[in-house]
């Protein structure tokens, strides 16, 4: 295994860690290890992705998994981040039901011996969501009690500022679906 595909499953192991951060109060400065968890994974999904291209080690193994990797990672901090009411779940169904959507194309064509590599939309879609999610996270940092609430407020303000991040993502998200489905709708077939 090369070293892009060993950071690839580095990103896989530390999701598990950041949950943890994320959701247990009882770890002294429990949201700022989230963070730099977060960072961490956030920074190998670059890190691989450069080495592969500039090494020439970009694998079958690598463009299946390092997709995969990025939605666990954003996934957690969505549903981590619903749970702790920071975003509006309604644009994280919607998120999720495009990754779904994506997954499922890609394992279609997969079946046709097509590999669906990230196309431009798509890392922008997943960079913008991880910069959201990073500034998610360094909010908390510094108002741990700011949620969702209806008092104008740090909650409230803290609120819509992460309610305007994470649909932002919502829309990069759909357009980069719309793109994957357009690119590859000729391996969709119902006849079949």
């Amino acid at each position: 295994m090369n070293l892009p595909n060993k950071l690839t499953v580095l990103r896989v192991i530390l999701v598990p860690f950041f949950l943890l951060f994320v959701l247990c109060y009882e770890i002294p400065q429990h949201m700022i290890w989230a963070l730099v968890v977060y960072v961490i994974a956030s920074l190998t999904d670059w890190l691989d992705g450069k080495l592969a291209r500039m090494n020439n080690q970009v694998t079958t193994f690598g463009k299946f998994l390092d997709p995969l990797a990025d939605k666990l990672l954003v996934m957690t901090a969505l549903i981590a981040f619903t749970f702790e009411r920071l975003i509006d779940p309604v644009a994280v169904v919607i998120i999720l039901s495009r990754e779904f959507m994506v997954t499922g194309l890609r394992l279609v064509v997969a079946g046709e011996g097509v590999v669906v590599a990230a196309g431009i939309w798509g890392k922008l879609k997943t960079a913008f969501t991880m910069i959201a999610q990073i500034a998610i996270m360094a909010m908390q940092i510094f108002h741990p009690d700011a949620k969702g609430s209806p008092d104008l407020n740090w909650g409230s303000t803290i609120f819509l500022i992460n309610e305007a991040l994470i649909w932002i993502a919502v829309i990069l998200t759909v357009i980069s679906g719309c793109i994957y489905l357009k690119a590859y709708w000729k391996y969709i077939d119902s006849s079949k």
